[in-house]
């Protein structure tokens, strides 16, 4: 597949969490919820202060057919980390369902805040 073909197919993903984003979180507005320009460095989806006070993660998408899920991780890390966000890895592969990986205590702080 060509670069600009990988990067098309990942700007569809990144462009469906904003808008998934967008409809969760009905208070915030077009500017609060962006995604990254392709090639940007850093998270994939840009948030304003306001949105990040509802939705404190630094999310990164693959939209791949291979996947290594530790490197990707590591950049969802490293991102994370530049923006004092938690780190969020969303992932799928073509005609599969989106899924997503987060550090164990996070995904567990999630499900016991939901359950109280």
């Amino acid at each position: 597949m060509k670069s600009a073909s990988c990067k098309a197919k990942g700007r569809v993903l990144q462009n469906e969490i904003v808008q998934d984003l967008r409809t969760a979180y009905p208070e915030l507005g077009e500017p609060d919820i962006r995604p990254a320009i392709t090639g940007q460095s850093g998270i994939d989806i840009l948030l304003s202060s306001r949105a990040r006070d509802l939705f404190p993660y630094a999310v990164e998408c693959k939209n791949q057919e291979a996947l290594n899920i530790w490197e990707c991780l590591k950049q969802a890390e490293e991102n994370g980390k530049k923006e004092w966000m938690v780190p969020l890895l969303i992932f799928r592969r073509h005609r599969t369902k989106t899924y997503v990986a987060i550090e164990w205590t996070e995904f567990l702080n999630l499900v016991t805040a939901v359950q109280r």
